[in-house]
C-alpha cells in the first residue's frame, strides 16, 4: 500500500529538483497525482524542469522557486510560498547537494559551502517545514537525501563524508522525535542512493557507465521500499548489491569494535582481512 502522503492532491516540496535525483521524483510525485514544488538554483534550469514535471500533472499543479537551502530564510520563504500557492506540504524531499571535491586542509569557504548545502540544506529545510507540517495532522513524510560515504566515509573528499554523516545522523534524530511527537503523523527516511549518473556524478561524462544507476531506477526503488515502510533506503545500482554494501557497513562499524585503525578498509595492513570478509557476501 502506498504511502497515505502520496496520494493525488498532495504537495510535495523537492529542493535540488531542477535535475537529477530531485527531479525524477518530482516527475514520479507528479505522475501520482500530487501538486510539485521544485526549489533549487537556476531560472532557466527551474524552467526546464518544470516544463517536464508539467507534463506528467499539467502546468497549474507545478510551481518553481529559486532557494539557496543554505540559507534558514531562503527556505522560510518557500515554506509560506508553498502554503500560500497549495494549502501546505505534505512531502519534504531535502535533496539538493554539491560534490565539488575538498581535501582535509583545503580552502575553509569550500568546506563552509559543502557543509551549508549538504547538511545545513536539510537541517534548515526541516526547521521551516516540518513544525507545520505537524500542526497540519496530515499524513506526511520527510525524505534526506544522503549517501554511502557517509556510512563507510572512503578517503579522498572529506568535506562531503562529513556533510553527509551528519544528513545521517540528523535523519535518524529527526525520525526518532517524529515517532514521539504526540499528534504527529509524520515520518522521516534516509535515502541512501548508490552510484546514480547525475550533473553531480557526470564529471564531463555524457553518457551513462554501466555501473550507474538512472536518477528514475533510483526513486523507483526508493517509491518501493518507502510503501515497505523503510527508514534506511539503501540503494544498490548496477555494480554493488545489497549484500556488498552491507558488509562494507559492517566492516566501517566494526573498525571501532575491534579497535582497528581509521578507515582499515583502506589500510595495506587490513586489505587481505577485508577482502576475505566481504567474500562471505
Amino acid at each position: 500500500m502506498a504511502h497515505p502522503a502520496l496520494t493525488s492532491g498532495s504537495v510535495a516540496v523537492v529542493t535540488g529538483g531542477a535535475s537529477g535525483i530531485g527531479l525524477a521524483a518530482a516527475r514520479r510525485f507528479a505522475g501520482l497525482g500530487l501538486h510539485v514544488c521544485l526549489a533549487d538554483l537556476g531560472a532557466e534550469r527551474l524552467r526546464h524542469a518544470a516544463e517536464t514535471v508539467a507534463a506528467e500533472i499539467g502546468a497549474g499543479e507545478v510551481m518553481t522557486a529559486e532557494t539557496d537551502v543554505s540559507r534558514i530564510d531562503d527556505l522560510r520563504r518557500l515554506e509560506a510560498q508553498v502554503r500560500e500557492r497549495f494549502g501546505g506540504t505534505d512531502v519534504l524531499m531535502n535533496n539538493a547537494g554539491i560534490q565539488p571535491g575538498s581535501a582535509i586542509f583545503g580552502p575553509g569557504d569550500n568546506w563552509e559551502r559543502i557543509l551549508g548545502v549538504n547538511l545545513w540544506g536539510v537541517i534548515h529545510g526541516c526547521q521551516a517545514f516540518v513544525p507545520v507540517m505537524i500542526e497540519r495532522g496530515r499524513p506526511g513524510l520527510v525524505i534526506n537525501t544522503g549517501s554511502k560515504q557517509g556510512i563507510t566515509t572512503p578517503p579522498g573528499d572529506p568535506a562531503y563524508n562529513v556533510s553527509k554523516a551528519g544528513v545521517k545522523a540528523y535523519t535518524e534524530a529527526l525520525q526518532h522525535d517524529l515517532r514521539n511527537q504526540p499528534g504527529s503523523r509524520l515520518s522521516a527516511h534516509l535515502l541512501i542512493p548508490g552510484f546514480v549518473f547525475t550533473e553531480l556524478t557526470a564529471r564531463g561524462r555524457s553518457e551513462k557507465p554501466d555501473a550507474a544507476w538512472t536518477p528514475e531506477q533510483t526513486v523507483d526503488f526508493m517509491l518501493r521500499r518507502l510503501e515497505a515502510g523503510d527508514f534506511y533506503i539503501l540503494c544498490p545500482d548496477n555494480d554493488v548489491p545489497r549484500s556488498l554494501d552491507e558488509r562494507r557497513i559492517q566492516w566501517a562499524a566494526g573498525d571501532i569494535v575491534e579497535n582497528r585503525p581509521a578507515l582499515s578498509r583502506w589500510h595495506p595492513d587490513h586489505a587481505e582481512a577485508f577482502a576475505t570478509f566481504v567474500k562471505d557476501t
